[in-house]
């Protein structure tokens, strides 16, 4: 029998590295890491069924809410609706009242601009009438009844010797220099103008003065 000798089995034993790049030990190193990750990804399915779970359904929690009103609660929940209701009723119904009003004013203008408008000759006859003072005491006392009459509904009657020339008001027939005027003044009314408000019914035709080159 051969003599057993200790540093000649120590010399045949596999050291540390040998053992780590074995592809048996490696191979059971990654069967331990997969079945972890299996028990892992378990792990998060099973929290993720006990939160929708818990989660409930929302109309089924409004319903519970809606039940345990007492029926007090259940009124003054039901009188807030119909409050907010009715505001929006009342809020549409003052718009439809407000373009309403301003359509009627709308209408109202244009009919008294088409009755202006037809009358401005006779208006223009008067006026002429009145400049020359061939005009008795009665026939007066008409004109100065038409000319209330507009002024009752809006209209002013415009253009007057000595202002400015505007040409958003007058209609210029005619630039006649004059040596005194500093800026282009009204001269003569040819023809009044008349106007609603802003709106210019009829510009007024008139003669100016302008300035010397």
């Amino acid at each position: 029998m051969s003599e057993f000798n200790k540093d000649d089995y120590l010399n045949d034993m596999p050291d540390a590295e040998s053992l780590q790049g074995d592809p048996a030990s490696a191979g059971t190193g990654v069967e331990n890491e997969a079945a972890a990750d299996d028990q892992h990804d378990a792990a998060q399915d099973q929290q993720s069924s006990d939160q929708t779970q818990g989660s409930g359904d929302p109309q089924s929690d409004s319903d519970a809410s809606e039940n345990t009103l007492t029926p007090l609660g259940k009124a003054k929940k039901e009188a807030a609706e119909y409050l907010e209701a009715l505001q929006r009723e009342r809020a549409e119904f003052i718009n439809f009242r407000n373009r309403s009003a301003k359509e009627q004013e709308r209408f109202r203008q244009h009919g008294i601009i088409d009755v202006l408008t037809a009358l401005l000759p006779a208006l223009d006859d008067i006026d002429r009438i009145r400049e020359h003072g061939e005009m008795d005491d009665s026939f007066k006392a008409v004109s100065a009844k038409i000319d209330k009459t507009f002024e009752k509904f809006g209209v002013e009657k415009f253009g007057e010797k000595g202002e400015e020339f505007d040409p958003t008001r007058h209609d210029a027939i005619l630039h006649k220099p004059d040596a005194e005027a500093s800026t282009e003044t009204v001269d003569t009314v040819v023809e009044a103008g008349y106007r609603i408000g802003d709106r210019v019914i009829r510009a007024a035709r008139v003669v100016v003065a302008s300035p010397q080159q």
